[in-house]
């Protein structure tokens, strides 16, 4: 039997519409904040109680709405941010669909109390469903307070998805935080439960809110991004120096013209303007803001208005690898004026803390304290740039170097260090054009396996650009006539299966580039094995050469090359102080 088809009642329409638009308490919470945003607001203030189910506030002193415009808040497509479809080719305003307030207001009982610039007096509209259900005039400052109370009560399927008062309340903690961050410029405060949790200044400085939402701890390692593309692409904003990183992505934080945006290719960006700085699994924190031209980007693509799309995705996506890549290796430590009196702490491998409230520290994160990282103190955190002059004491296990420094005992991995310091040697030669190679008092042939076979072939004409004199020399066999200098302790046969390891090997990422790739299996290679014992001369020629490194603390796949272990820690665990 067929069924009849039949138009919805405008109730089941708006409950629909507010579904797309009000998925949780947070989501009211981020259409409010945008919109107080784009009326201009210098200052803002959230309450929130009962993890937003009870009651949502939130109060700006923006340019306010007319009092002749007050009641069409409550009606669909009802905006001042659009007037034709050709403004959707150039969006310069958080909100432009017209649906947040009415999805709101048709799950909640919604209380609205604005005065604009030009008008003396004030109105107040409470609306239940969506309907109006009372008017009245009011004396109160120009702006606009929107209050939400009983969420979803005429929803209750909504309610059972939701998570408990802490988990509603971190989710809210994360949106607000990354407006304070978008826009520094403007006083954010936010309370829940009559008791205040966050405060920015306001003062236009990106580092100040930082330090809010991270503390000045963290802050003090992070590095600042300042650059614009050749495409008219400005990257700025911070990232954390190697040393301190995270098991997951949950704090790289994007934005786009000011808009929080969720990117799996920006943030792949990121993190490659990482390799050989950090371990695969390990993922930085970042907060970076793309501006370009609004007719460049689209971000009429998903109702949460936190997908975008680029009319030149590469040129974006390029820019913030390069700027990031330029940071890291520039090695400019923010130098904050709440943080420039700490004492540096010095770790190389970094620990899970617990990330600040406003970043998922709740029942869902999985960055927890637990005994294993509790001891990390004995690691406090190294610069990625400029160590010490180290005096060389002796081998441990024949693996690692002791060595004393002016401010603790340093422990050497001797591979990892060795492989540092090849990749740096025959990175730079290779990037100018300048590498040596070594010719072999004899040719040497070497016959590989079919795959193997195959694989070499591909790489030849690479392999000639990086020193290598390799030559087909029938069938499987292949002739090697030099050899790398930088790589003079390989035997040919050694050296050619180092170019033909693959990225599962060692259980790491390899960079995109082919020459890269080689130069990066070779010197794992070539660098000194954990086992050979190391003369003190040896081991002192190391540290010399590891010393020059631009990256010496970790290994070009991310791994530590030494920890340290402070005179202070040293005098706790002995007792000599408290």
């Amino acid at each position: 039997m067929a069924v009849p088809i039949a138009i919805l009642h405008q109730s089941v329409v708006s409950k629909i519409a507010a579904g797309e638009v009000v998925e949780r308490p947070a989501s009211v919470v981020k259409e409010l904040l945008e919109n107080a945003l784009d009326a201009g607001a210098s200052s803002i203030n959230v309450t929130v109680n009962g993890g937003g189910l009870q009651l949502i506030r939130v109060s700006d002193d923006g340019i306010g709405i007319h009092s002749d415009e007050a009641e069409l808040v409550f009606m669909r497509h009802a905006t001042s941010k659009l007037c034709s479809a050709r403004d959707l080719d150039s969006i310069k305003t958080l909100g432009f669909r017209g649906e947040a307030l009415s999805s709101i207001s048709a799950v909640s009982h919604m209380d609205l109390v604005t005065r604009s610039s030009g008008e003396e007096i004030g109105t107040r509209l409470r609306a239940a469903a969506g309907e109006i259900t009372d008017r009245a005039i009011v004396s109160t400052p120009c702006g606009t307070i929107v209050s939400v109370e009983n969420l979803f009560f005429n929803l209750p399927a909504r309610l059972k998805f939701l998570k408990s008062d802490a988990a509603e309340k971190a989710r809210i903690g994360r949106v607000f935080s990354r407006y304070a961050l978008a826009f520094p410029g403007v006083r954010f405060r936010l309370h829940f439960d009559k008791r205040q949790k966050f405060q920015s200044l306001g003062t236009g400085s990106l580092s100040d809110v930082l330090v809010a939402v991270y503390g000045a701890e963290t802050v003090e390692q992070l590095l600042e991004v300042s650059g614009r593309g050749r495409h008219g692409v400005a990257v700025n904003g911070y990232v954390s120096m190697p040393s301190l990183s995270r098991s997951n992505r949950r704090e790289i934080t994007l934005f786009v013209n000011g808009r929080y945006v969720q990117d799996s290719r920006l943030t792949l960006a990121i993190t490659r303007a990482y390799h050989t700085l950090l371990m695969k699994g390990r993922y930085p924190i970042a907060v970076i803001c793309i501006t370009l031209s609004p007719v460049d980007v689209d971000v009429n693509v998903h109702p949460a208005k936190t997908e975008v799309r680029f009319r030149e995705p590469n040129h974006v996506f390029n820019s913030i690898e390069r700027e990031v890549r330029r940071t890291l290796l520039n090695q400019r430590a923010l130098n904050h004026p709440m943080t420039s009196g700490w004492p540096h702490s010095e770790v190389v491998e970094s620990v899970d803390w617990p990330a600040p409230f406003f970043f998922g520290n709740s029942v869902e994160s999985d960055d927890l304290v637990t005994e294993d990282n509790v001891e990390s103190e004995t690691q406090t955190e190294l610069p990625v740039t400029g160590l010490p002059l180290l005096r060389v004491i002796g081998q441990v296990g024949a693996a690692y170097i002791v060595a004393e420094g002016p401010d603790g005992l340093y422990l050497i991995d001797q591979h990892a260090a060795h492989e540092r310091v090849l990749y740096e040697s025959y990175m730079a030669a290779a990037q100018s054009a300048r590498v040596e190679s070594q010719t072999l008092m004899e040719a040497v042939t070497v016959t590989l396996d079919y795959e193997a076979a195959e694989d070499l072939r591909r790489h030849l004409d690479a392999l000639y650009a990086l020193g290598f004199r390799v030559e087909p020399f029938g069938g499987d066999s292949f002739v090697v006539r030099a050899l790398p200098a930088v790589i003079g302790a390989l035997t040919p046969e050694q050296a050619l299966l180092g170019v033909l390891e693959h990225e599962n090997s060692h259980g790491y990422e390899l960079p995109p580039g082919e020459e890269d790739r080689i130069i990066l299996r070779v010197c794992k290679r070539a660098a000194v094995r954990a086992g050979r014992v190391l003369s003190q001369k040896e081991q002192e020629v190391l540290l010399r050469q590891l010393e020059k490194c631009q990256s010496p603390v970790t290994c070009p796949h991310g791994r530590p090359t030494m920890i340290r272990i402070s005179v202070e820690h040293l005098e706790k665990k002995f007792g000599r102080r408290g």
